[in-house]
């Protein structure tokens, strides 16, 4: 499970560089800037919520809650660092968007994985299996 100095925040504080270099990180991408890509802004601005897992000083895992304004919020971006996966930090991320997204008044929580991912969604994180589908734009 997560270490004991791990905390998870609703709505915590996060820099962009930290984030960026976490995404990069998590999804095998190139890092981008601010200048490109502003998370703090674009959380802010969009976002019901987001949780930020710290280590420590150490950003170990983020994630980001959108919603639709009314009932349904739905997952995004869920990272944890390299060195601190399997060790409850995803877990402990989803839990915290869950009972944030409860608080603010969401009846339904949604959340999009790839086939690999379904034991972590669905077991360990309690989703119940449905049907979905996906449309590239680009």
């Amino acid at each position: 499970m997560a270490g004991d100095d791990v905390t998870f925040t609703w709505r915590g504080d996060f820099t962009n560089p930290e984030v960026h270099a976490l995404h990069a990180e998590a999804f095998e991408t190139r890092l981008y800037d601010a200048s490109e890509w502003d998370w703090v802004e674009l959380c802010h601005r969009h976002s019901l919520g987001w949780v930020v897992a710290r280590d420590g000083e150490r950003l170990v895992g983020f994630l980001n809650v959108l919603w639709d304004g009314l009932v349904h919020a739905y997952l995004e971006d869920v990272m944890v660092a390299a060195d601190a996966r399997h060790t409850g930090i995803g877990v402990g991320l989803v839990h915290a968007a869950r009972d944030g997204a409860r608080e603010a008044g969401c009846d339904l929580l949604h959340v999009s994985f790839e086939e690999r991912h379904a034991p972590f969604y669905l077991e360990a994180c309690g989703f119940a299996p449905m049907a979905a589908g996906l449309m590239e734009l680009r």
